[in-house]
């Protein structure tokens, strides 16, 4: 079960979920911050969270499922302007709103530490999909578990074609974000990724491709309240693709 983490800053956070040490002893090499996308809330916790650690020295890299793998501003001065980060990450206003995650990023930006872009780049996802081997990456029951994540997430309304070669994405996004995260950590401070909750899953997502010696710790933010929920999307999305007589 994918454990929640609650908006308290980093530190009060970690002691209050009771599953790790105050963030002045202990911290993870890897902390995997799983958000709803469409919730407001989760990137001012994105924002408090990266704070918390930047100040303290301890955030090693920030790490963005926003950002494809390859785009860093590892070059960028500590003062580079809001555009020429945005430049460096490659950054896609449509898919992400700067101004939902721009806070964090900033903060780590001007805090000396690199953000990275950990997700698949678009030009490798053909051969993704058409990759039978990405389905050994995952046991037969987490396997199916994401199959069924997959319908779900696309409201029973992707055919049944797809679903494989949707999944072998999905894994081939986890991997991608594993190898962007475990390539920056650094013994005594934390390497965070933002991405989806379903990336920061144990069983399916990036914790399954990360290496055994790294210490993880992935979390999701609570539910959003007052956000559209799964069912009212679907439904929407079921009208708009109903058949005009």
């Amino acid at each position: 079960m994918l454990r929640l983490i609650t908006p308290l800053g980093l530190a009060g956070a970690l002691a209050a979920c009771g599953h790790l040490a105050p963030a002045s002893t202990t911290l993870p090499d890897a902390l995997l911050l799983g958000e709803q996308h469409d919730a407001p809330q989760h990137k001012r916790w994105h924002h408090e969270t990266v704070r918390d650690l930047a100040r303290r020295e301890r955030l090693a890299a920030l790490a963005l499922e926003m950002a494809e793998r390859g785009a860093s501003t590892a070059h960028l001065p500590r003062e580079a302007s809001q555009e020429q980060v945005r430049a460096a990450l490659r950054w896609e206003e449509r898919a992400w709103p700067w101004a939902a995650y721009g806070p964090a990023v900033m903060e780590a930006v001007r805090a000396g530490v690199p953000v990275i872009g950990v997700n698949l780049p678009r030009a490798h996802m053909r051969a993704a999909m058409a990759d039978a081997n990405l389905e050994r990456a995952l046991p037969a029951e987490a396997l199916a578990r994401q199959q069924t994540a997959v319908r779900e997430g696309h409201c029973d309304l992707l055919p049944e074609s797809q679903v494989l070669p949707m999944v072998r994405v999905q894994i081939a996004r986890d991997r991608s974000m594993a190898e962007g995260v475990a390539a920056a950590a650094t013994r005594g401070r934390t390497v965070v990724l933002l991405a989806g909750s379903g990336h920061v899953d144990e069983a399916l997502g990036v914790p399954r491709h990360l290496p055994p010696g790294l210490s993880v710790e992935p979390r999701a933010w609570p539910p959003a309240e007052g956000s559209r929920s799964v069912e009212d999307a679907c439904a929407e999305l079921r009208q708009h693709f109903r058949p005009r007589p």
